[in-house]
């Protein structure tokens, strides 16, 4: 399953670290951010739930920029 997010991040270098961020996430199959649209496109693992996996990402890309945001 592939969903889209709107994301606030502040600079490219950041939202290429979100991308690798969410990619090492367990549940994510795999992961894009789109600097420029503001968007992080998350390809789910089968039978996961992306809602939790979300959960996960957000935790991760906080630690990359603390004052990111990903609109679930």
């Amino acid at each position: 399953m592939k969903k889209s997010y709107k994301i606030e991040v502040d600079c490219a270098n950041c939202a290429n670290k979100m991308e690798e961020a969410a990619k090492n996430t367990a549940g994510v199959k795999d992961a894009s951010v789109n600097f420029m649209m503001l968007k992080m496109k998350v390809e789910f693992e089968e039978g996961q739930d992306p809602d939790s996996v979300m959960k996960e990402v957000l935790k991760k890309c906080k630690k990359v920029e603390d004052d990111c945001e990903i609109y679930l």
